[in-house]
């Protein structure tokens, strides 16, 4: 008895040793999309009012583990059973991304600067005076944040995936486990730091040293330049992702750009991604004002 026990204790330490290492290398190769997943996530959940920040992001992992909840044995089972439909998966997804930055896109285009500032100025004022608004707004953006989350963490999901799929099962299932709650924790833990950073360099000015009040005031000025910057970076990682599965996805074009240095490909990749989700966006737009109309 006491020797089965032992050996049950080695094959388990043997099965974890092994769920290491290939969480090393499935980190690696999902590092990119961790980038974007946390660009994209510290953008949407910007906007909302100080007190309320924490919660929204809080909110948005706990949507994030459901994700990833569904996400995993999915993936097993479609691995296993038709792993024929994770491309098309993949692809519907990419091109969903593609099209909701190129919706963002659209909007700056289509809608001049002053005017937007003025439209902000009163939607803010409305907020400031309407608590159904103000939670309205919150909903509105954990479902985003959410339905972002979803798309990308299929694709780390199904990275991860294929750099284990000659392993066995319980390394497999242990691998997945352990990319979804790193990526969770290290995406979210992160957005909440960032969320917080102005909160920090209030905290900081109001102290007496005067390196405090300096380093607080240099934080005062960084964060909003960080959030502005994280925007445009969260508009074009979704081009860069949504660009970056379809790639793959038609192998004409990933052979075409496959002898150019990475910043071509990842340049080609992004093109593709605007083109994609232009199109699709136009589609949309036409369509709404089609339905309108009728």
């Amino acid at each position: 008895m006491a020797s089965s026990f032992f050996l049950l204790l080695d094959d388990i330490a043997s099965v974890l040793d092994d769920v290491a290492i290939l969480t090393k290398v499935a980190s690696k190769k999902t590092a990119g999309v961790l980038g974007d997943d946390l660009a994209l996530n510290a953008q949407q959940v910007s906007g909302v009012t100080a007190d309320r920040e924490l919660p929204v992001v809080w909110a948005v992992a706990k949507g994030s583990l459901i994700n990833k909840v569904i996400l995993v044995p999915t993936a097993l089972a479609l691995s296993v059973w038709a792993p024929v439909l994770i491309q098309p998966l993949l692809i519907l997804g990419g091109v969903f991304l593609c099209f909701e930055g190129a919706e963002k896109i659209l909007h700056m285009w289509l809608h001049p600067l002053e005017k937007t500032k003025q439209h902000h100025k009163e939607h803010l004022d409305h907020l400031r005076t309407s608590p159904e608004a103000l939670i309205q707004l919150e909903k509105d953006k954990i479902r985003g944040a959410i339905r972002t989350d979803f798309i990308l963490s299929a694709e780390i999901v199904v990275i991860t995936l294929g750099s284990v799929a000659e392993s066995a099962l319980p390394q497999k299932i242990g691998t997945l486990v352990a990319i979804s709650l790193i990526m969770t924790i290290g995406v979210y833990g992160l957005v909440a730091g960032i969320v917080k950073i102005d909160d920090a360099g209030l905290a900081l000015r109001q102290q007496t040293s005067t390196l405090a009040r300096k380093l607080g005031a240099g934080l005062l000025l960084t964060a909003p330049l960080l959030m502005k910057a994280l925007s445009i970076i969260g508009t074009a990682a979704m081009f860069m992702v949504g660009g970056g599965i379809l790639t793959h996805a038609w192998p004409w074009f990933h052979h075409l750009i496959a002898e150019a240095n990475i910043f071509i490909q990842v340049a080609a990749e992004m093109g593709l991604g605007f083109v994609v989700g232009i199109i699709f966006a136009g589609l949309f737009t036409l369509a709404k004002k089609a339905r309108s109309r009728k």
